[in-house]
């Protein structure tokens, strides 16, 4: 099992280093760190005072690796879930924050457990956790990683401009897709028919 050092290694090179991308709600990053997340924890690398662009091109991937451990895994209690499913819902956790813990919520309720979708870890939603784990372990974390690849497919049927992050232009998997897929089964990764069905009303 990989440490959550390790993890946090691999969560940094996915999201590769300074992108300013308009169509992002999340705006500028580096090493998958948004200006945003930044300013909200008050990282002021050069002390000037403010949180600004300079903040964010300054970090290191040591600094970014060490934030996603304090603030993206141990401070929303992703320790607290079964080891299997800390690399797919710590990187969805930097990905998506709160929503990472909505879509497990959510999966453990249509699996009969009685627990709130509040974004928010705690012990019953550990328990469940485990206990849906001890049941079928490589299928909670196949259901989860489903799971974030259709909360992808819903942001970009809602959000055109979010659809290049799901589809290539060539209209191959985009970086959203696969990078749920990375999390799940090879036998339940979609074929490119499939994909190429599901994306079709998008144009």
């Amino acid at each position: 099992m990989y440490s959550v050092k390790d993890i946090a290694r691999e969560i940094v090179a996915r999201e590769g280093g300074f992108v300013n991308d308009p169509d992002d709600p999340g705006g500028a990053t580096n090493f998958g760190v948004t200006i945003h997340s930044m300013r909200r924890l008050r990282i002021d690398m050069n002390h000037d005072g403010s949180v600004d662009q300079r903040d964010l091109r300054s970090l290191t991937q040591d600094d970014a690796i060490d934030i996603f451990i304090q603030h993206y895994f141990h401070a929303p209690l992703i320790g607290g879930l079964p080891d299997a499913l800390h690399p797919s819902v710590f990187d969805m956790y930097v990905n998506a924050g709160g929503n990472a813990v909505k879509i497990l919520q959510r999966l453990l309720r249509t699996m009969g457990y009685n627990i709130a979708v509040d974004g928010a870890l705690g012990p019953q939603s550990h328990a469940a956790a485990h206990d849906a784990h001890a049941k079928a372990p490589q299928e909670l974390v196949d259901a989860y990683g489903i799971a974030r690849r259709n909360y992808y497919f819903r942001l970009a049927d809602r959000r055109p401009a979010s659809r290049k992050y799901a589809r290539t232009r060539a209209g191959g998997k985009g970086g959203w897709i696969k990078r749920a897929e990375e999390f799940i089964a090879p036998k339940y990764h979609l074929s490119q028919s499939d994909f190429r069905e599901r994306t079709a009303s998008w144009g």
